[in-house]
């Protein structure tokens, strides 16, 4: 029986499904310090504008040292998985998250309802990640409601692709666009605008995967040429205290077009995040290895 669950594919969807809720697009990385987001020259040069690269610089500063915020999100990754997200993410120390998770639509969302899931409750620590399932599903692991994805051993999986995991979860501060911004060459100031009844200002750009270059955004392009992206549209909304307030990206996967949308609000809510009884979990890395895998 666990044979068909690792076969299928359902332990790692947790996983997955985590990594799209937190960046609100599954390919964005980088970690939480920042040495000065490098500007390719290899962009659209003549569309970049100085007053937007410093405000950037500003949105960057002041969301990190935020620390903390509130989060709703909708994201679709073409036909492979759609999910809406509601829940508060910190990151002012060590990672740590709860969200409510809710499969909308694409393949792996069948295969979840297939075992009577529709939703997964999701929380974030600083050494590991856990997501909780269905009653159906804790059935094929002996009863127990949690599965535990230590980072070290996510980032240990073989491929690569495990490492990115792991780095996304770690980070959690809504970051991403705005360092996808700075490093494209190409950000503009579209205008002011009301989000959700607050006064906002607007800026956009086109990231081109090609041209992202230096030390500094090199995970972010392994990340979009490993999803097949070559070029997305991000758009961020920022308040008049320079913190991000509500995001967009656009553009194409492998498997399909993707895009997302969250909002961001209530800056430095606390963020309480407990471990799962013992009792009631199983380790992800002990489960696969029960397979050989």
């Amino acid at each position: 029986m666990r044979d068909r669950i690792v076969r299928r594919g359902i332990l790692p969807i947790a996983a997955i499904a985590a990594l799209f809720a937190v960046g609100a697009c599954g390919f964005s990385g980088g970690g939480d310090s920042h040495k000065g987001s490098a500007v390719p020259s290899g962009g659209r040069a003549g569309r970049v504008e100085p007053r937007s690269v410093t405000a950037l610089r500003a949105v960057e500063k002041a969301t990190a040292g935020a620390g903390s915020a509130r989060i709703e999100s909708v994201t679709d990754m073409g036909g492979m998985l759609s999910l809406k997200t509601d829940g508060a993410l910190g990151w002012s120390r060590a990672p740590v998250g709860t969200l409510r998770i809710t499969y909308t639509g694409g393949r792996l969302a069948e295969t979840m309802r297939k075992l009577n899931s529709t939703s997964m409750e999701a929380r974030l620590l600083p050494d590991a990640y856990y997501a909780k399932v269905g009653a159906t599903f804790a059935r094929r692991l002996h009863g127990r409601h949690w599965i535990r994805y230590v980072y070290d051993d996510l980032a240990a999986l073989p491929g690569g692709s495990g490492a990115q995991l792991s780095d996304q979860l770690r980070n959690t501060a809504p970051l991403q666009p705005v360092r996808l911004l700075l490093a494209s060459g190409d950000v503009r100031r579209v205008g002011e605008e009301t989000v959700r009844g607050r006064h906002a200002t607007h800026y956009s750009g086109t990231v081109m995967t090609a041209a992202l270059t230096g030390e500094d955004v090199a995970g972010l392009k392994e990340q979009l040429e490993q999803a097949g992206v070559t070029a997305e549209t991000v758009d961020i909304w920022v308040d008049d205290h320079n913190l991000l307030i509500k995001k967009t990206e656009r553009g194409e996967l492998s498997s399909g077009r993707m895009s997302s949308t969250a909002y961001y609000r209530d800056y430095g809510v606390q963020v309480p995040a407990t471990e799962p009884p013992a009792a009631d979990t199983a380790d992800f890395k002990e489960l696969m290895s029960t397979q050989g895998s």
